[in-house]
């Protein structure tokens, strides 16, 4: 159980598939849905507070190394503005709702790049960022369990 709860919690930590696969494998092995839950929202979570403190910095770093980081940033940094005028728009709420949305390309990762591409302070980022965790944690796990169905 120690196994599936870990793994449950690394999974969730990965980008792009962060809890969205997490809870559903966690419910799969044999988790409850509440330890599922729980080690899929703790897990995603973990890199975020590095994520926007560290980020910039990364970017900068690669850059100097070779043009194709360059390229490859560039295009990143691209698409998270493209994302964040709703969370330049409405700030921390807008935050929110990115991360709460359980799809490809949102989530806690994306959450977390846009903070720092937005200079958005800690004490301001992690809030939103948490409760967006939690709220797409609980459709994931709704709809793994079968209390909501999609189609």
């Amino acid at each position: 159980m120690l196994g599936h709860l870990l793994t449950t919690f690394l999974i969730s930590a990965v980008p792009v598939i962060e809890l969205c696969s997490a809870i559903p494998y966690g419910i799969a092995v044999g988790l409850s849905p509440a330890a599922s839950f729980i080690a899929a929202i703790l897990g995603n979570m973990v890199p975020v507070p590095f994520i926007i403190v560290y980020i910039r910095h990364i970017f900068a770093w690669l850059r100097k190394r070779s043009s194709w980081w360059d390229e490859k940033i560039a295009r990143l940094e691209k698409r998270a503005h493209l994302k964040g005028r709703i969370v330049h728009k409405y700030s921390a709420i807008g935050l929110c709702i990115l991360v709460a949305i359980p799809l490809p390309g949102t989530g806690a990762w994306t959450g977390a790049l846009e903070a720092a591409l937005l200079d958005m302070r800690l004490k301001n980022a992690i809030p939103s960022i948490f409760l967006g965790v939690c709220i797409a944690a609980g459709i994931m796990t709704a709809v793994t369990t079968g209390i909501i169905h999609i189609l």
